[in-house]
C-alpha cells in the first residue's frame, strides 16, 4: 500500500481508503463487515472513512467495533457531520450545536478520543460559515479533532472558508475535500481541483467505481448480476440505477482491453485512474466481501501511462460529465444516461 500526504498538510493517508457507506449497518452483517475491515488492514489500508448519517450511526459503531484491538495511532479515522441524523430542526446542518453534539456522538460510536479528519458532509446555507468554522476550530483546540475537511463543496464555498480561516487565524484550515469523482463524473475538474491545488487541499474521492459500473460486471441489455448492488435491496439500487443505462454500459465494456493491456482488473483500472489525477490524495472503496477489498486495494501503486489515460478519455467520449454546476449534486447525470 502506498501512502500520500493529504494536500499540503502533514497527515498521510493510504492511497486506497476503506469506506462504509451503504454497507456497514445496512446491507452487510457485522461478521462480514469485520472481515472486510480486517482485509483492509491486511492490504495495508490505514485510513477509514465513515459518517454519522451512514445507517444513522450504526456504520460508525460497526467500524469502531471492527477496529477494536488495533493500535489507534496506526490508523486514520475520518467521519462527517451535516446530513440529517434525526427529525428535529437541529439534527442536521453545521450549526455549532449540531457540530459539537455530533462530534461527541461519533467519538462514542467509534470508541475513540479523537477524530483524525472531521469533514463537513455538505455545505449548510442556513448557518453562518463563521459559526461552523469556529465550532470546528474549538474541536481542534480541544484535541478531539486533528484535521478539518469538507465534502462536495463548490470552489466558491471552499475559497470563502479559507479566507475566513486566514483572517481569523484559526487553528486548522481545510486540508481536504471529499468529492464524487470517477472516469465518468469529473465535475470537480474545471473549478474545484484548480483551487484546491493552489491552496494545498487534497481530494479523497468517493465512488471511483461509479457504484460498481466501472468494474464491467453490468452488461448492456442484461439484468444486474444476482448479489450485485444493482440487484440489491435498500437504497443501493436507487443510487446505482442512475448510471445503469445501456449507453454507459456499452462504453464501459470497451475499457476492458485497456485494463488487460495494463495488466489490471477493470476495478483497479478505475481506481488507478482517479489516483493519476493531480491533487487526488486517495480514493475510497466500499465492499460487501473481503475479496473485493483485496482486489481494489491492489490498485494502490499502479501507474497508468499517459497514452492509456488518453485512450480512456477517447473511449468514454461525450459520456464524461465535467459540468461544475453539478459539483454538489451527486445524483445529477447527463440526460442521455437517464434515457439510455
Amino acid at each position: 500500500m502506498e501512502h500520500r500526504a493529504l494536500g499540503r498538510s502533514g497527515l498521510w493517508v493510504s492511497e486506497v481508503v476503506y469506506g462504509n457507506w451503504l454497507t456497514h449497518g445496512e446491507t452487510v452483517d457485522r461478521a462480514t463487515a469485520t472481515a472486510c475491515v480486517r482485509a483492509a488492514l491486511d492490504a495495508g489500508i490505514t485510513t477509514f472513512d465513515t459518517a454519522d448519517v451512514y445507517a444513522l450511526g450504526a456504520a460508525e459503531q460497526v467500524l469502531g467495533e471492527a477496529l477494536r484491538g488495533v493500535r489507534r495511532d496506526s490508523v486514520e479515522l475520518a467521519t462527517k457531520v451535516c446530513l440529517p441524523t434525526g427529525d428535529g430542526p437541529n439534527d442536521r446542518g453545521l450549526s455549532r450545536k449540531h457540530v459539537l453534539e455530533s462530534c461527541h456522538a461519533s467519538l462514542r460510536r467509534l470508541g475513540t478520543d479523537h477524530i483524525d479528519l472531521y469533514q463537513a458532509h455538505r455545505f449548510d446555507p442556513r448557518t453562518p460559515l463563521e459559526e461552523t468554522l469556529v465550532a470546528f476550530d474549538d474541536l481542534v483546540r480541544a484535541g478531539k479533532v486533528r484535521y478539518v475537511g469538507v465534502s462536495e463543496w463548490t470552489a466558491a464555498q471552499i475559497a470563502e472558508a479559507l479566507a475566513l480561516a486566514d483572517e481569523w487565524g484559526l487553528a486548522r484550515r481545510i486540508v481536504s475535500n471529499q468529492p464524487q469523482y470517477n472516469m465518468l463524473w469529473r465535475v470537480i475538474e474545471p473549478e474545484v481541483l484548480p483551487l484546491c491545488r493552489r491552496e494545498g487541499i487534497g481530494q479523497i474521492v468517493f465512488q471511483p467505481l461509479a457504484q460498481g459500473v466501472l468494474t464491467g460486471k453490468y452488461q448492456p441489455g442484461a439484468a444486474p448480476p444476482v448479489g450485485s448492488r444493482g440487484a440489491g435491496f435498500g437504497r443501493a439500487p436507487r443510487f446505482i440505477g442512475r448510471v445503469l443505462g445501456d449507453a454507459v454500459l456499452d462504453r464501459v465494456q470497451r475499457l476492458r482491453p485497456l485494463a488487460d493491456e495494463a495488466g489490471v482488473t477493470m476495478a483497479q483500472l478505475a481506481i488507478a485512474w482517479t489516483l493519476a489525477t493531480d491533487g487526488v490524495s486517495a480514493a475510497i472503496i466500499g465492499a460487501t466481501r473481503p475479496e473485493q477489498v483485496t482486489e481494489n486495494a491492489a490498485a494502490a501503486g499502479v501507474r497508468l501511462t499517459p497514452d492509456l489515460l488518453t485512450e480512456i478519455d477517447r473511449t468514454l467520449g461525450d459520456l464524461v460529465d465535467t459540468d461544475p454546476t453539478k459539483t454538489a449534486d451527486m445524483f445529477a447525470v447527463k440526460a442521455e444516461w437517464a434515457r439510455a
